[in-house]
């Protein structure tokens, strides 16, 4: 009887593992970025390929999504009315987490990228983003913003997608549908270009592939982006030494009107 369980057992199927058919392997032009006093920008390339342990399943096509988001910072949206013949700031909300920065590349429309409930998982596009995102890419939930002032919630859409608004035309928000190339679904680019007024920090790049609109692997890529040279003395004696610095910038506005007046004094003569 023993001997009959035994083979019994070895005759039954064994379950499969679960393991991922395709997966992100990909890389960045550069890790690092160094803020110099002549700094006006820097391009990041994010380039890489899909790995497949099994041939590509038929059905929807793979799609790559790519996410560049930089430092959250706490950002307070006024709304500004007159009041008295003069603008007066009446409501505002606190965002107490909102990307510095935040860009997100696709290889077709986003809606056809990714789905709404992909993307409040991972909080991919930017009005998701406005929040935590944990190490892996994915949401630890929480509220996005905190109204004040009275608003409530239909005021807090209007205050935030007000927000929306002033990033995008600012450059500090932005989506390129289409923006990544993928060659016979395996090779992928794209190119970001960061801005002159760059928040000193680590920046989240995550590369998403997905299929029918779920995701099936993400990596998640930092790069560095802090001060050197000059202008991380002049921020560190800014910021530790704030009387040093103060006088530092009187002397050289006395010594910059007295080198003024004298070559106007010189060409005069």
């Amino acid at each position: 009887m023993r001997w009959a369980l035994v083979i019994l057992a070895l005759a039954l199927p064994v379950p499969a593992q679960t393991v991922a058919q395709e997966r992100v392997v990909a890389g960045l032009s550069r890790s690092n970025v160094a803020i110099t006093a002549n700094f006006d920008g820097s391009n990041i390339l994010v380039f890489g390929a899909v790995r497949r342990e099994a041939p590509i399943p038929e059905g929807a096509p793979l799609e790559v999504l790519i996410t560049v988001q930089g430092p959250d910072r706490p950002v307070t949206v006024r709304r500004k009315a007159w009041r008295f013949g003069i603008w007066v700031n009446t409501d505002a909300i606190d965002v107490p987490r909102a990307p510095s920065f935040y860009a997100v590349a696709t290889t077709a429309p986003i809606e056809q990228v990714i789905s709404a409930e992909e993307n409040r998982r991972f909080r991919v596009t930017v009005p998701e983003a406005i929040g935590p995102v944990l190490p892996d890419g994915s949401d630890p939930g929480g509220a996005a913003a905190e109204p004040s002032g009275g608003a409530d919630d239909d005021e807090t859409q209007e205050f935030l997608a007000a927000l929306l608004r002033i990033q995008t035309r600012a450059g500090r928000y932005r989506l390129a549908e289409a923006g990544v190339d993928f060659e016979e679904a395996t090779l992928f680019r794209s190119e970001f270009s960061l801005p002159a007024n760059l928040t000193e920090g680590i920046y989240r790049t995550r590369i998403f592939l997905t299929r029918d609109g779920q995701v099936v692997d993400v990596l998640v890529k930092d790069i560095s982006v802090n001060k050197v040279g000059l202008e991380r003395w002049l921020f560190n004696l800014a910021h530790r030494q704030p009387l040093a610095y103060g006088l530092l910038s009187l002397a050289l506005a006395v010594f910059a009107g007295w080198g003024a007046s004298t070559l106007v004094r010189y060409w005069r003569q």
